[in-house]
């Protein structure tokens, strides 16, 4: 009998384990999450200081409890237009390992949904398009009642080293004066 219970018991601890919890939310009509153990908060848009030669996807700083926040609008990052400023458009700060450091980021999307519970009998690998395209950044595919919630890596998403690589390919660009 105690041979019963102990494997119900450790059957519920590898179940409890596979399911995780994301936070979803929407950019334009489709829906996106993130794993909440990478989700420090939430807060309103707002105060942002724009930085002078970043690439669109760049919006700007914020003063977080007296740390500058980088903040990246995730719509114009996916090469979507950038994200419309409406009353319930937020910003997510993502916990962002980079190396053996981590580094909040703030991402700006249109509406924070809700935080849900996906089994990972209920996530499916990513896409396969061809080399051509990317899906790198992807983690999986979360089905949430008979829809799809895209799955983002935010290390790959929110790459410091490839955001800072963009930022000096975009800085290269700049006009030069005329002399």
């Amino acid at each position: 009998m105690g041979a019963l219970v102990r494997t119900e018991t450790q059957v519920a601890l590898t179940q409890a384990a596979e399911i995780q919890q994301y936070l979803t939310f929407a950019l334009g009509s489709e829906m996106f999450a993130v794993g909440t153990l990478s989700v420090k908060e939430i807060i309103e848009y707002g105060q942002l200081t724009e930085v002078p030669m970043m690439p669109g996807f760049i919006r700007g700083v914020i003063n977080l409890r007296g740390a500058v926040v980088p903040v990246i609008d995730l719509s114009a990052r996916f090469g979507r237009n950038a994200t419309q400023i409406t009353r319930r458009t937020c910003i997510v700060i993502i916990e962002v390992p980079t190396g053996e450091e981590k580094q909040d980021i703030g991402v700006v999307v249109d509406a924070v949904s809700e935080v849900l519970e996906i089994p990972a009998s209920e996530i499916e690998p990513p896409p396969a398009f061809g080399a051509k395209i990317r899906t790198d950044f992807i983690q999986g595919m979360g089905k949430v009642n008979g829809k799809f919630v895209i799955l983002l890596d935010v290390g790959k998403v929110l790459s410091v080293d490839e955001i800072a690589a963009l930022t000096g390919a975009a800085g290269t660009n700049a006009p030069k004066e005329a002399g």
